[in-house]
């Protein structure tokens, strides 16, 4: 069952390792993590998109 966890900006960016402004740049290009807007205007993001983001972006060394 997927996980319904919903993770805040600050979150994802300290997974990721990356900085808010780099992150926004990435979204304009299309390649960052799918985020939702809550009704208050907070940005958040999916357990479930977050591992899948990863698994697509993740390379063999």
């Amino acid at each position: 069952m997927p996980s319904t966890e919903k993770l805040e900006l600050r979150e994802v960016l300290k997974e990721i390792k990356m900085s808010r402004a780099a992150f926004y740049r990435m979204r304009a290009r299309g390649k960052a993590p799918k985020l939702i807007k809550l009704p208050n205007g907070q940005l958040r993001c999916r357990r479930s998109d977050l591992d899948a983001w990863w698994a697509k972006h993740e390379m063999s060394v």
